[in-house]
């Protein structure tokens, strides 16, 4: 294959100035700012407790505040709204349940918004196992008779 001399020129030139370019186009660190964290549940319950247990780490490890505001009613829908609505730059985050997507299924035709297409999930959190037949049928506990 030959390379015309312009073409590599234009390859060099370009070689040459990509480690200014790349300290300049830095990424800025996150977060800059104070993250907000919605709960779209009443204060003092489980996922109010898990969020501010995770939000006061995170503030330690990540030097930044992470504010844990409670915006609870319809079913979850206040909540998960005030995250749609807010910019999407990472600085509002949601912190839901399996409820929150059941309940937004269940009344999709009346919201201001799509679970799926408007809430990006980041991690996972909580984890349940759920057993109907009850705890005495689970085969890694002793019997007792």
């Amino acid at each position: 294959m030959k390379l015309p001399r312009r073409t590599f020129l234009h390859l060099a030139a370009g070689a040459a100035a990509l480690p200014a370019v790349s300290r300049i186009a830095r990424a800025q660190t996150y977060p800059a700012r104070p993250v907000r964290v919605i709960v779209p549940f009443a204060p003092a319950g489980t996922t109010d407790i898990a969020a501010r247990l995770m939000g006061q780490w995170l503030s330690e490890r990540l030097g930044q505040q992470f504010v844990i505001e409670n915006r609870p009613g319809a079913s979850t829908t206040i909540g998960t709204e005030a995250v749609v609505r807010a910019p999407a730059d990472g600085y509002a985050l949601l912190l839901v349940t399996t409820s929150s997507a059941i309940n937004t299924t269940l009344f999709e035709s009346k919201l201001n918004y799509n679970f799926l297409r408007d809430i990006v999930p980041i991690a996972g959190i909580f984890r349940a196992i759920y057993d109907r037949r009850g705890p005495e049928s689970r085969t890694d506990r002793p019997r007792r008779v």
